[in-house]
């Protein structure tokens, strides 16, 4: 992490830190050692001082928006919805609100209108520091080499999309945090003209199986399979 990404993070956390009880500061302590590779004395005095000021800070009340309360809302939704952007966030809260707070129970009316009232741009900068921790690429199950490509047809021109039955298909490892073992594998294969779909589950990700898989989905389309 760079200089200045490492300066954003601490403002984006700082106020947390600030608010949180004791237990909870350690916790973010340990994310800021962990994220920014600082000695741990020097983080933390990082984390207590004052927050910095800056050229474009404007006088008058802190955000209403920085509340601990939000804050919990906003990222657990942002994760259990995949961390969509912030422009499909903003039209998606409203749809997972129930579902949060049957979880996590009701939450406050001031809470639900700030949520709802809030801006792409408030979230963009409420979740800034959240995605520095969560934003990582992911495990890859697929292993560079030109070996298969070369016994692979594959069409160089360019595909006539105006059609059904030229489709994206792509799989993704059910894994949690490691690749070692067996696990389930989905396929999922995508019309690029109708956005059609078909979803099928395979154990590991052997050729042989894919292939069934895949053949059962030409069997299930409304359309002839073209490429």
């Amino acid at each position: 992490m760079g200089k200045n990404a490492k300066k954003a993070y601490l403002e984006a956390i700082r106020w947390r830190y600030h608010q949180a009880k004791r237990l909870e500061k350690t916790k973010i302590l340990d994310e800021f050692c962990a994220v920014c590779h600082y000695h741990r004395k020097y983080a933390l005095r990082k984390l207590a001082a004052a927050p910095l000021k800056t050229s474009r800070s404007k006088p008058g009340k802190p955000s209403r928006y920085n509340r601990p309360d939000i804050m919990k809302a906003l990222k657990v939704i942002w994760l259990a919805s995949g961390q969509m952007a912030s422009k499909r966030l903003q039209v998606a809260i409203p749809l997972w609100l129930p579902q949060y707070e049957k979880t996590y129970g009701a939450i406050a009316d001031d809470v639900r209108y700030l949520l709802l009232a809030m801006s792409a741009a408030t979230m963009d900068r409420l979740l800034e520091g959240v995605r520095v921790t969560v934003g990582k690429r992911g495990l890859s199950g697929t292993k560079p080499g030109t070996l298969l490509k070369k016994q692979i047809p594959i069409q160089a021109g360019v595909w006539d999309v105006t059609q059904p039955g030229f489709m994206e298909a792509d799989t993704v490892a059910h894994c949690g945090d490691s690749l070692a073992g067996d696990f389930a594998w989905s396929l999922t294969m995508t019309d690029i003209c109708t956005g059609w779909t078909e979803y099928r589950v395979t154990w590991n990700k052997g050729s042989n199986e894919v292939l069934l898989r895949i053949k059962e989905i030409e069997k299930a389309l409304p359309f002839q399979l073209q490429g």
